[in-house]
């Protein structure tokens, strides 16, 4: 019996040095390759049943049909799967169609405790990707079990799962290596999905001994993530930072700092590019480091390039702080000990404790000898005064967003609903003001208290304006009354705190600024005053006669 030409019915064995087989299925559903792959151990399977040969006899090098894949096409699905597929397929200890269903995590661990490190973590990245996978398709937020934390705890983090085993160590290059092997995950993995639940499920604190490891390394790998510029992986790490309690966030930032600031002098540069390619990750990032410096001590000041980098893109750009206000559904109640929704609060603390914590900070460097030569004083002024200056600038732009907010309180129903300033941070900023003001002495530091509680004036009366502080005027009256006496904040407290509701006007429209306040009640319109009787017209004195000649007695004084 011969074989039919291809077109004419049976499929004919393709050669091995036939490529377009490979160039024609490279684009396979993975589904297909799935249901092509062979479920027995090859030591299990019967023997292939014996092909026909053709008239003419095989030809050299070319398999017969059904040799290796019986009951299936003569083409081995192998070759006809995409070559990364195929690379897979020579390392995935178990068949992918029982990854779905049968293969358990235990059958996957023990296949991986054969491994090396990096091969094992490489393996369970795809093994967790490929059950994520499936759980997607069938339910839209997958419930992330034990058993794929345990995986990631002991062949990522090298958490060892016995008690008494010795945990592994991985040397600077296998984990240079295995931060590239994550990295390239993230990268090459095209539904966001996917990447955002193996990303959850990697580096989401457990509160187990591994969250020491998952944190060094989360920070690690976002440090790589900018110096490479792997927007996935800053796009996972703003879903982190934004889902994850505040502490966990703070130690992120402060290793990224550690890395652009401290380590490297002058790699804030690389820092400051991914303004332009992952905005939303700039502003979680600037959420968690005004968490973390929040000026309460000289160790707690920012640095002045990661201030001078924050400035410039807030400043380019006020409506960066927004990006995760405007881009999230939000709930009137949001949870606690997390991030908050904008930095507002941080900048704003920045803002009006800047200048008297750089005066404590200049008065303690007095106290202790260090500006005691000429230039030292120089330097310690000049770089102050720069500082100063940012500080200007950064509150302008944020005296901006805050102007902004109204419209966009309205827009998603939450105006007089959410105070994106609470007042609850708002009271321990005024009694950290009101400690600092004590510290220093207010002769020599009048200027500096001053202008701190400007800008706290001026910050609480747009904030008050636009919606984003919540409070009532004896609450601010009560909290602010132990403060320096300040003019401009005296105005701002003896008015009314939220505007009262009135339908019939503008958006732009402020009624407390045309209204007097609460104190002094408006009083009831005067009745018109009733018009006077015309004056009865005075009688017409008599003319007198000049009479010229008529001497005046003078005597002058001697």
């Amino acid at each position: 019996m011969s074989m039919s030409r291809p077109g004419e019915g049976e499929l004919r064995p393709a050669p091995p040095h036939v490529a377009a087989v490979n160039s024609f299925t490279t684009a396979a559903p993975l589904g297909f390759i799935l249901k092509a792959w062979p479920t027995t151990p090859a030591t299990q399977r019967p023997p292939p049943a014996p092909a026909p040969q053709p008239a003419g006899g095989a030809a050299a090098g070319e398999p017969r049909a059904g040799a290796f894949w019986p009951l299936r096409a003569a083409v081995s699905p192998a070759r006809l799967a995409p070559p990364w597929a195929r690379r897979l397929r020579r390392c995935w200890p178990c068949p992918p169609e029982r990854l779905r269903g049968s293969c358990t995590m235990s059958d996957i661990r023990h296949s991986l405790l054969r491994r090396d490190a990096l091969s094992a973590a490489k393996e369970v990245l795809y093994h967790l990707d490929i059950y994520f996978s499936s759980q997607l398709q069938s339910a839209p937020l997958p419930i992330v079990d034990k058993g794929p934390i345990e995986l990631l705890e002991e062949f990522i983090f090298q958490v060892p799962k016995e008690r008494n085993s010795q945990p592994k160590r991985l040397n600077s290059l296998q984990e240079l290596q295995l931060l590239e092997i994550m990295c390239n995950y993230f990268q090459e993995q095209t539904k966001d999905s996917v990447r955002q639940i193996i990303f959850s499920s990697l580096f989401s604190p457990q509160g187990n001994k591994a969250d020491d490891n998952r944190m060094t390394l989360l920070g690690k790998l976002v440090s790589m993530a900018v110096a490479v510029c792997r927007i996935p992986v800053l796009e996972c790490a703003a879903s982190w930072l934004q889902r994850t309690p505040a502490v966990y966030c703070v130690r992120l930032a402060r290793a990224l700092v550690d890395d652009y600031c401290n380590l490297v002098p002058g790699s804030i540069q690389t820092l400051k590019q991914i303004f332009n390619v992952s905005p939303r990750f700039c502003c979680q990032f600037i959420t968690s480091v005004t968490a973390l410096y929040d000026l309460s001590s000289d160790d707690l000041i920012p640095p002045s390039e990661l201030l001078e980098m924050i400035v410039s893109w807030i400043f380019e750009d006020p409506r960066l702080i927004l990006i995760t206000f405007l881009n999230t559904p939000i709930a009137a109640n949001l949870p606690i000990g997390f991030l908050e929704l904008t930095p507002l609060t941080g900048l704003i603390r920045w803002c009006v404790k800047a200048p008297l914590a750089y005066k404590r900070k200049k008065k303690a460097f007095v106290s202790n000898g260090h500006l005691a030569s000429k230039s030292a004083k120089e330097l310690a002024t000049g770089d102050d005064r720069d500082c100063h200056q940012l500080y200007s600038k950064l509150h302008l732009s944020v005296l901006q967003v805050l102007m902004m907010l109204q419209v966009h309180l309205t827009e998603k129903n939450l105006y007089g609903r959410l105070g994106l300033v609470p007042f609850d941070h708002v009271v321990p900023l005024v009694e950290e003001i009101n400690r600092l003001s004590d510290e220093l002495n207010p002769l020599n530091a009048s200027k500096e208290i001053e202008l701190a509680l400007d800008r706290l004036a001026q910050a609480l009366q747009v904030a008050m304006a636009s919606g984003a502080l919540l409070c009532t005027r004896d609450d601010l009256r009560t909290v602010c009354s132990r403060l320096p006496h300040n003019n401009l904040l005296q105005l701002v407290i003896s008015g009314p705190v939220q505007q009262p509701t009135h339908g019939a006007l503008p958006p732009g429209f402020y009624p407390h600024i045309h209204t007097p306040p609460l104190g002094y009640p408006a009083h009831a319109a005067h009745p018109a005053l009733p018009a006077h009787p015309a004056h009865p017209a005075l009688p017409a004195h008599p003319v007198q006669t000049f009479i010229p000649g008529m001497t005046f007695p003078y005597r002058p004084i001697r």
